[in-house]
């Protein structure tokens, strides 16, 4: 694992424990909100044959490698343009500390997008998974490099006891046959990698060929023009989630609209 995702690892681990001693898990999974169905995340990542990649469109105010992405950052807001500009689903990230994020902000892209809603965040128990399926979330995030098979597996299965799809993400082969291993439905291969924060989205495009057919495959990072999601969509992938190319757009539903053209 990475200095950066130990780190980050570290703090949310800690922000659980802290959470739980308020609202243990028993008190999330009781709250209505955790009860009403919600949109399948997996159905709207389905890719119709000829069609170009389902697009997940993120919003994120910050990151560790970029700093301040977006100043004028309103969830709700911009949940509701890139609904309009063709988001097949939204991932929100709530990591506080290096992205600036917020479990508000998924409750407020909620108010404004009927789209399934992606809990992003560095998932270490089972107490951040209850609390995505009190705040309304349709699918959560689990790190491959983050967690020991055991506790990958144990996740996964507990998410979708809650009802929640999860998109295992890798970086590699090897990360790859371990979610495979452990059950994944839904795969995302990074092009970022952990150390360097540095992109490649060649090698995802690679990578995403590992994957079954009947798995859904999502290539992550580094998705910016139209040109690269039509190579991601012949590299076999089903979606694609692009954050930066949409936030730091003055008008982020036009540049989602100019990325499927």
């Amino acid at each position: 694992m990475s200095d950066i995702l130990s780190e980050l690892c570290a703090l949310r681990a800690h922000d659980a424990e802290e959470g739980a001693r308020t609202e243990p898990v028993a008190a999330l999974l009781a709250r209505p909100e955790a009860r009403v169905p919600r949109p399948s995340f997996a159905d709207a990542l389905h890719r119709p044959a000829g069609a170009l990649p389902r697009v997940i469109a993120e919003l994120k105010k910050a990151s560790p490698s970029k700093g301040l992405i977006r100043a004028d950052f309103r969830p709700a807001d911009l949940a509701a343009a890139l609904t309009e500009g063709g988001a097949a689903a939204l991932s929100v990230l709530v990591e506080p500390h290096r992205f600036l994020g917020s479990s508000d902000n998924l409750a407020l892209a909620r108010s404004r997008s009927p789209l399934p809603l992606l809990w992003k965040d560095f998932v270490v128990g089972e107490w951040q998974i209850a609390k995505a399926a009190a705040c309304g979330a349709s699918a959560v995030l689990l790190i491959v490099a983050a967690l020991p098979d055991a506790d990958l597996r144990r996740l996964l299965a507990f998410s979708h006891d809650l009802g929640l799809d999860a998109l295992v993400e890798t970086h590699d082969a090897r990360e790859i046959d371990r979610a495979l291993a452990a059950g994944a439905r839904i795969v995302g291969v990074n092009s970022r990698d952990l150390r360097t924060f540095r992109t490649d989205p060649e090698a995802t495009y690679g990578l995403l060929a590992r994957i079954p057919a009947d798995r859904v495959r999502v290539a992550e990072s580094g998705v910016r023009t139209a040109a690269e999601i039509r190579l991601a969509a012949a590299a076999g992938a089903d979606a694609v989630l692009v954050g930066e190319a949409v936030m730091r757009a003055p008008d982020p539903a036009t540049a989602l609209k100019e990325l499927l053209a």
